[in-house]
C-alpha cells in the first residue's frame, strides 16, 4: 500500500488524517472552530520559547537555539521559512523575522542565526543581552521562500550574503538528513574571511554530500585569501556555477542587492520565473529608492494622527510600523517587509509612499490601506488601525 504523501510532510500527519476519517465515517461535519483544535498545534498563533543555548558563530553573529517552553516538539516548517520573534527593547515592544537555520527534521528546537546590523535595534539587543534561559514569544513558522520539489526541480543555485545563509543552511541540512537526490550550489558572500558564518560546517557538508558545492566570495580579502572576490556579478556567477538553464535560483541577503542580482541573472538569459528571493528582510530605505520625491527630505518631520488614539510626530524616512511601536501602538506583523499585510492601516487623509517591496493588493489600493512596515508618510496623515 502506498503511503499517503501528506504523511511525509510532518510528524503527526497520520494522526490528523485518521481523525478526519473518523469524523467523516461518523457523519460529523467539522465547524471551523472545532477543526482549529487539531490544526492549532501545527499552525499556532503564538509560541512560547526558551533560549536553550547561545552559540558564538563569528565576531558579528550568534545562533540562538530556542525550545518550546515546557518541552515537546515545535510546529513543522519547510526549510527556508521563518518565525517572527517578539522582542522587548527598553519601553518598545517590537518584532523581527528571522529565518530558521536548523533542519526541519529537528523539531525539538529552532535555531535563529542573528548577525549584528549597524544601528539595528533588535539585532544588537539580542546579541548584547540574550542568555540561555531567556524567554520569548513568536508566531508560528511562515513564509513562501522554500523549495517546492514539484515546481522547482532538483538542481538549485543559492546566492547568499551575510546572515542570508541561514535559510540555505536549513535547506542543506534537509538534504543531508533525508538523503535527498538534490543538487545545490551555494555561492556565499561575506565581508571578511574571518566572518563567514557556518564556514567549517558548510565545508564539511560539501565534502560529505556529493550533490552540494559551496563557493565563498569575500569583499575584503586578506593576503592569504585565494578564493573568489566580489563583486558578485553575472560573470562571476557563471564562472562559479556554470550554466543556469533550468536551475531554480534563490537569493537571500541585503535587500539592496536583489535588483542588481536579478538584472545580472536575467542578462545571462535566466528567466525571471526561475529566480526567487527572501521577502522577510528590511526594506530598502526610502532615501535610496529612486522613486522617492527629490524635493522631500526623508529626515523632515510630519504629523501622524491615529483615530481615537493620539497624534505624534515622526520623520518621513521612518516606516509607520516602527513609529507606531515607538508611540505605544504596536501592530502584529509577520514579515516587516510588505509581504504578509498583517500590519495594514487605513490612510484616511494625507499621502503615503510605499517601498518597492510592498505587496499591495488591489483592495489595498482601492480602499486606501497601507502596509505600515514599508509605508512612509510624505505629508501629515490620519490613519485608522
Amino acid at each position: 500500500m502506498t503511503a499517503n504523501p501528506l504523511a511525509l510532510l510532518f510528524d503527526g500527519a497520520d494522526d490528523v488524517l485518521a481523525a478526519m476519517r473518523r469524523r467523516e465515517e461518523a457523519g460529523e461535519v467539522d465547524h471551523p472552530a472545532d477543526a482549529w483544535g487539531d490544526l492549532e498545534p501545527l499552525h499556532p498563533r503564538r509560541l512560547d520559547l526558551t533560549v536553550a543555548e547561545v552559540v558564538d558563530e563569528t565576531v558579528t553573529t550568534k545562533t540562538f537555539r530556542l525550545r518550546k517552553t515546557g518541552g515537546g516538539p515545535l510546529p513543522p516548517f519547510l526549510a527556508g521559512q521563518y518565525i517572527n520573534l517578539h522582542v522587548q527593547v527598553g519601553d518598545v515592544r517590537t518584532s523581527r523575522a528571522f529565518s530558521i537555520s536548523s533542519s526541519p527534521n529537528a523539531r525539538e528546537h529552532y535555531d535563529l542565526t542573528v548577525r549584528r546590523l549597524p544601528g539595528g535595534r533588535v539585532s544588537n539587543h539580542l546579541l548584547d543581552t540574550t542568555e540561555a534561559g531567556d524567554r520569548f514569544t513568536s508566531g508560528g513558522p511562515i513564509g513562501t521562500f522554500f523549495h517546492d520539489p514539484l515546481y522547482h526541480g532538483d538542481d538549485l543555485v543559492f546566492l547568499a550574503g551575510g546572515s542570508g545563509v541561514a535559510p540555505a543552511m536549513s535547506m542543506i541540512k534537509d538534504i543531508a538528513d533525508n538523503n535527498l537526490a538534490r543538487r545545490m550550489t551555494l555561492v556565499y558572500g561575506s565581508r571578511r574571511a574571518d566572518d563567514v558564518i557556518f564556514r567549517e560546517e558548510l565545508d564539511e557538508l560539501a565534502d560529505r554530500l556529493p550533490g552540494l558545492t559551496v563557493h565563498h566570495v569575500i569583499a575584503q580579502p586578506g593576503p592569504d585569501w585565494t578564493g573568489a572576490v566580489t563583486p558578485l556579478d553575472g560573470k562571476l556567477i557563471t564562472s562559479l556555477v556554470g550554466p543556469l538553464a533550468g536551475r531554480m535560483t534563490y537569493l537571500c541577503g541585503p535587500p539592496g542587492k536583489y535588483e542588481f542580482l536579478i538584472d545580472e541573472l536575467t542578462a545571462l538569459g535566466h528567466p525571471r520565473r526561475r529566480i526567487r528571493y527572501e521577502d522577510n528582510s528590511v526594506a530598502v530605505q526610502p532615501g535610496d529608492d529612486p522613486r522617492w520625491p527629490a524635493d522631500l527630505d526623508p529626515a523632515g518631520t510630519v504629523s501622524v494622527t491615529v483615530r481615537g488614539r493620539k497624534t505624534f510626530a515622526m520623520p518621513r524616512g521612518q516606516n509607520m510600523l516602527e513609529a507606531l511601536e515607538d508611540n505605544g501602538i504596536p501592530q502584529e506583523p509577520s514579515c516587516r517587509s510588505g509581504e504578509c499585510s498583517l500590519c495594514r492601516v487605513r490612510v484616511c487623509s494625507g499621502e503615503v509612499f510605499h517601498a518597492q517591496e510592498a505587496k499591495l493588493r488591489m483592495a489595498d489600493t482601492k480602499f486606501g490601506f497601507a502596509h505600515s512596515c514599508v509605508a512612509y508618510p510624505l505629508t501629515d496623515v490620519e490613519i485608522d488601525v
